[in-house]
């Protein structure tokens, strides 16, 4: 079946973005009034430093920039994603990342202009109430200190960081635009287009032959063009070593950490507590082996659903009413706004020619918290949708309840209610129902998840850590180099059980997350806070829900970490991760018995 162009995708089926414009050209015309918003702010050049009072009006004028440029960019960025091969609005969304690259260099004097006023100035506006709000904008500034050049140095920065993106723009292309796949036969032995959004959904065939011969097209192809994307991963690593040290941090590695004040010890602490429990996960491969009855278990063996004879298809209304149906236990008012994305089209539902792959959650301080989605009518797309949501609701909460300047929150922690819901989701489905079937697929599907989100995106977390330091040691990513980095991890997560086919050493060129900054190991421990969280409410645990529900709305009013500790999690602690492990070792049991 061929996918339909954007034009022809049924409304209701798309998101509704005219509460960001209500045309093109009213974003036209907000996009030619980025430049006026300036003015202002150009004129306390000089004199940041004279009074509070300036220091201030300098934080509210940047503050509104930022909240126009992200409306406007937003919007350019959607448009964009639901058709790549559209190239109006490809043309669009270069130009607003060009104008927020002159906007940047053009205000890259501000931080280290306050950095230069004294110290005793700082500490008398840190004791005055008129700062207010923006007492820990000025404490974030500082903690910065160390880590900011001259304004001249800032300002060239700024300028590089249109031309620094290339690596990602040309993996994104190749990937969603360019790239085009073989043929393959699907259950029916029928030719069938192959895409980066349906390939899981071939792996989930019970034909192997089907799983095996997506699985050979799709690395082929990825192989083909391996120099290709060496080359531009190679350029995106080298480009955050860059910036890491002309900032003056020890890595690469440390200088994402230091964006949300996350010590390495909890980076390396889930490698460590994961590799300690990789013989939960080798139980669990031979589970699977044994379940689908075959000699040697490969990797396009490992999302094909172990229940026989089970055709779950779900619709999308079905997905709907499951959804919403499994937050109930966070309450009334958070389930009618999960209705709401569904009722005011938050969600573009289904592939089409050129969509971006995948999935995510998107929007701004001004829009709705969209959802993009490339819906499978499975059960696997059911989980990503409430995932999704999860990302949304979190958004809408942290928008409802802070200013603009704090209600975005920190990317630590934005895993957390995007897995919680699927938490709820899999238990919803495990108590509604007596078919035990469907019951033995959830607790598959739960061991997936963490083989997904803990154990794989732990070893994406190594893997990146390892070819930042091939770089950071003065060493090239080749198209060798970093399959034979891969497949040597890949060896060691899946044990011996898996005699994988060799074509398995190319997937880091599909993977988009390398490109993401070190965000992958996010997954693993914001899972692990989800499953702490979870419990925690299941259980009636006293201020559980509002601990929750406060930690939804607190934006980025304090580190990540410290939220979390709050709310009840904290995940400076190595129980957190340790715990979510022994819940997944009693899933493998349960399974097992199950199979």
């Amino acid at each position: 079946m061929n996918l339909k162009k954007r034009s022809e995708v049924a409304t209701e089926n798309t998101w509704d973005l005219s509460d960001l414009y209500e045309s093109d050209a009213k974003w036209e015309e907000d996009f030619a009034a980025l430049a006026k918003m300036l003015e202002p702010l150009l004129k306390l050049q000089g004199v940041l430093s004279e009074s509070l009072n300036n220091l201030i009006h300098c934080f509210e004028i940047e503050d509104q920039i930022d909240r126009a440029i992200t409306k406007v960019y937003t919007y350019a960025h959607l448009k964009s994603d639901q058709d790549l091969g559209n190239a109006d609005y490809q043309a669009m969304q270069d130009r607003i990342k060009s104008k927020y690259v002159e906007i940047s260099s053009q205000l890259a004097w501000i931080l280290p202009e306050i950095l230069s006023i004294p110290d005793s100035t700082i500490m008398q506006y840190f004791n005055d109430p008129k700062l207010g709000v923006w007492k820990r904008l000025l404490e974030n500034y500082m903690r910065r200190k160390a880590h900011t050049l001259s304004p001249e140095e800032e300002r060239l920065l700024a300028m590089a960081a249109e031309p620094m993106s290339g690596a990602s723009k040309t993996f994104s292309m190749l990937s969603n635009a360019d790239l085009k796949f073989p043929d393959v036969k699907d259950d029916s032995g029928n030719k069938a287009p192959l895409t980066s959004g349906n390939f899981i959904r071939f792996l989930e065939s019970k034909n192997r032959d089907v799983r095996k011969g997506a699985f050979e097209a799709m690395y082929d192809t990825y192989s083909g063009l391996g120099n290709t994307f060496a080359s531009t991963l190679d350029s995106n690593v080298r480009k955050q070593v860059f910036y890491a040290r002309a900032r003056k941090h020890e890595s690469a590695l440390q200088a994402s950490l230091f964006e949300d004040n996350v010590q390495q010890e909890v980076y390396d602490g889930l490698i460590a507590a994961v590799h300690a429990e990789l013989p939960s996960f080798y139980k669990y491969v031979d589970v699977r082996k044994r379940a689908l009855g075959v000699d040697s278990l490969d990797m396009y063996d490992m999302y094909v659903p172990l229940v026989k004879d089970l055709e779950l298809e779900v619709p999308f209304e079905q997905a709907r009413e499951w959804v919403v149906a499994s937050v109930q236990p966070l309450g009334t008012d958070y389930a009618k706004i999960v209705e709401q994305a569904f009722d005011e089209r938050w969600i573009d539902r289904y592939e089409n020619e050129g969509k971006r792959s995948g999935a995510y959650s998107s929007g701004c301080y001004d829009s709705r918290p969209y959802v993009l989605m490339n819906y499978q009518n499975n059960l696997n797309s059911v989980f990503t949708l409430a995932h999704e949501l999860g990302h949304s609701m979190h958004s809408y909460l942290s928008i409802k309840n802070q200013p603009h300047a704090y209600s975005q929150y920190k990317i630590f922690v934005a895993e957390v209610a995007s897995t919680l819901n699927e938490g709820l989701l899999f238990h919803y489905l495990m108590n509604n129902s007596t078919d035990e079937q469907l019951k033995t697929y959830l607790v598959n599907h739960k061991c997936d998840e963490f083989k997904g989100t803990v154990y794989r995106q732990t070893m994406f977390a190594e893997f990146e850590k390892k070819i930042h330091d091939i770089v950071e040691q003065g060493g090239a990513l080749t198209k060798e180099t970093l399959s034979q980095a891969y497949h040597e991890l890949n060896k060691l997560y899946y044990g011996d059980q898996v005699q994988a086919d060799q074509r398995i050493q190319y997937e880091w060129a599909r993977i988009p997350h390398f490109y993401y900054n070190f965000y992958v190991y996010k997954y693993a421990t914001g899972l692990s806070a989800a499953e702490a969280f979870l419990k925690r409410i299941r259980s009636g645990h006293p201020g559980a829900l509002e601990g929750y529900l406060g930690f939804l709305g607190s934006g980025c009013t304090k580190d990540p970490l410290d939220l979390l500790a709050i709310a009840g999690v904290d995940l400076r602690k190595p129980d957190v991760v340790q715990d979510g492990l022994s819940q997944f070792a009693e899933y493998v049991d349960e399974l097992g018995k199950r199979i």
